[in-house]
Formats: C-alpha cells, structure tokens, sequence
C-alpha cells in the first residue's frame, strides 16, 4: 500500500508523476530525451541499461516495465533476461558489455565507475557521449527506482499489465498524453 494517497489506477512510477506534476515534466523530458532521443546506441540498448539498473535496484515495477519495452524494442525476450542474470555473457555487443558494466558500477555508487571500466568502453568503441549517457540514464534510473520503492507504489503482478505498459512506452515514449491518464469506467 502507498505510503501517500495515489490514484489506483496508476501503480508504479505513473501514479507519482500524475500526483505532482510540475517535478514530473522535467523528469519525463529528461527521460525522453536519453532513451528516445537521438543517439548512436539504440533505444533497445537504452532500455537494458534502464532494465539492469532495476532490476539490480530490485525494484519490481520499473524492472518488468523496461524489461518489456527492451523486449519490444528488441523483437524478443531472451536478450534482457540474460543482461540481468549475467550482462558480460549476454549476447550484446563488447561495446555494449562495457557500457552495462559502468551502468552496474554506477548503480552501486557513482564513484565505482573506475577509469579503467571507462577505458574498457573506449576500446570497445564507445563514444565519451555514450559514456556520459550510460551514467546519466544509470543515476534517472536510480532515482525513478528509489521514488517507487520509497513511496512503496504498487507493481501489478500480472504480466499483462507490462505487455501493455511496454507497448505504450515504446510507441508513445515518456510524454504524458494529453488530458493525463483516465480511470477505467
């Protein structure tokens, strides 16, 4: 149960950002901005870092959240399930290896990132921009993930729930539509 009255039919992150919306617009365009903006690693990749960076967080909503949206993005389900069990043996890129192992490192404190992990990316071919948003989305993800988990918002369990969440994170990206989010009648 929600530590603050919520709107019930907004569990997670949704219901927060309804309840106070002038905090909610810059974060949601500061998440539109890194995981649907432009850049040279795709939304799919953006989406694993937001996935491993919950689900190291353990926290439920945004874990299945993104991990759906990965997976949609992706065309399959393998790829985020295996980032989270073990990112360094998933079939991802070198580049992408090394992009989540700064994310894991950051998601533990910021000042984990080594030079080396950062240097480990730049041979991998990662650009400094890519570094720099991998930490960015790496520290939103953590805050989003704390704000869920700290206000104690609902996670639906039905895995329905997440296809639909997924789709509409993926097809609409992090805007608030117009006229908010209605209750079901």
């Amino acid at each position: 149960m929600p530590h603050i009255p919520l709107p019930e039919h907004l569990p997670g992150i949704t219901g927060l950002l309804e309840y106070r919306l002038d905090t909610a617009l810059p974060i949601r365009d500061l998440t539109q901005i890194l995981l649907r903006g432009e850049s040279s690693l795709t939304q799919g990749e953006r989406e694993l870092i937001a996935t491993l960076v919950s689900s190291r967080n353990c926290t439920n909503f945004c874990e299945a959240a993104h991990t759906k949206a990965a997976d949609l993005l992706l065309g399959e389900s393998e790829t985020a399930r295996l980032v989270k069990q073990n990112f360094e043996t998933a079939p991802v890129s070198d580049k992408m290896k090394a992009l989540l192992n700064i994310a894991a490192l950051a998601q533990i404190n910021g000042k984990s990132v080594t030079t080396e992990a950062v240097e480990r990316a730049r041979l991998a071919g990662a650009t400094d921009l890519e570094i720099h948003d991998t930490v960015l989305i790496t520290a939103l993800f953590c805050l989003y993930n704390k704000y869920v988990d700290g206000l104690a918002t609902v996670a639906p369990s039905d895995p329905a729930f997440y296809q639909t969440l997924g789709e509409r994170i993926v097809g609409r990206g992090y805007t608030r539509p117009p006229g908010g989010f209605v209750a079901p009648k």
